[in-house]
């Protein structure tokens, strides 16, 4: 056969797999306003279905509204941009160390337990406590699922909130979490404010609990290399954990400021 004969029939062979492979498939189309919600829920319902998710959890996804709420929320996170004193006297960390204090006493007995299991002491757990929920004061009243498909559909962090969504569904498929549970205009919920990824890691047991929010909080840091009996001040080496934990670092620094003051140091 000839070069040319040889390049022709290559050609159509090339073409040919080309044809039978297809167009490629498109993510459903993220958005920037309330507009394009209740198409690209129909989108996402399709990818959804077919990585396994069933039919009624797909049903309460298609109930949502879009989160105008959480997107102002989204948009808005000015704290984060305070330096530490502002941001400490804006969270109430006076008030948040003084309770964090109390409850150590009044709970030593589980937090003792925490501690021998996960090696994480009770200050930098109270201090992360009191800082999302006012120690489960405060734990949002959003709807999760809503929270979370709006900020997935949304182009400023699709990707992020995809795994997050596609968690969700997962825990309501598996029924750990209810369709209508309530929770943070991120979607975060329970007494230390979980994100979905993070419950499926980590969690242990529901986590309005306190108790079990506590565990799996310890559960969260142990699994991103904290060591019993390390230091957890910025530079010692489990302040890498509470890192993980948020990524904001005025909120790093305050919690480990306010752990320090709650296991007893100045």
């Amino acid at each position: 056969m000839s070069k040319s004969k040889r390049f022709t029939t290559a050609i159509f062979l090339t073409l040919a797999i080309l044809a039978s492979v297809g167009p490629p498939s498109h993510a459903a189309q993220c958005g920037n306003s309330a507009a394009g919600y209740e198409a690209w829920k129909q989108q996402f319902a399709g990818e959804a279905r077919a990585k396994g998710i069933s039919a009624s959890t797909i049903q309460a996804l298609m109930a949502t509204n879009y989160a105008q709420a959480t997107i102002n929320a989204d948009r808005g996170q000015r704290s984060f941009k305070l330096s530490l004193d502002q941001f400490l006297a804006k969270r109430g960390a006076t008030t948040i160390v003084a309770r964090g204090r109390q409850l150590k006493q009044s709970q030593a007995a589980l937090f003792a337990s925490i501690q021998s299991r996960y090696g994480v002491p009770p200050g930098p757990l109270l201090a992360i406590w009191g800082m999302e929920t006012g120690f489960g004061s405060q734990r949002g009243n959003q709807n999760m699922l809503a929270s979370i498909a709006t900020l997935a559909y949304d182009c400023r962090r699709t990707e992020y909130f995809t795994e997050h969504l596609y968690a969700a569904l997962q825990l309501i498929d598996r029924g750990a979490l209810p369709a209508s549970q309530r929770g943070s205009m991120h979607g975060e919920v329970g007494q230390t404010q979980f994100m979905p990824k993070a419950i499926l890691a980590y969690g242990t047991g529901n986590l309005e609990n306190a108790a079990n929010a506590l565990m799996s909080t310890a559960n969260f840091l142990k699994a991103h290399g904290w060591r019993a009996g390390a230091g957890y001040q910025p530079g010692e080496p489990n302040f890498a954990a509470i890192q993980a934990w948020n990524a904001a670092g005025v909120y790093q620094k305050a919690i480990a400021l306010m752990g320090r003051q709650i296991d007893g140091g100045e």
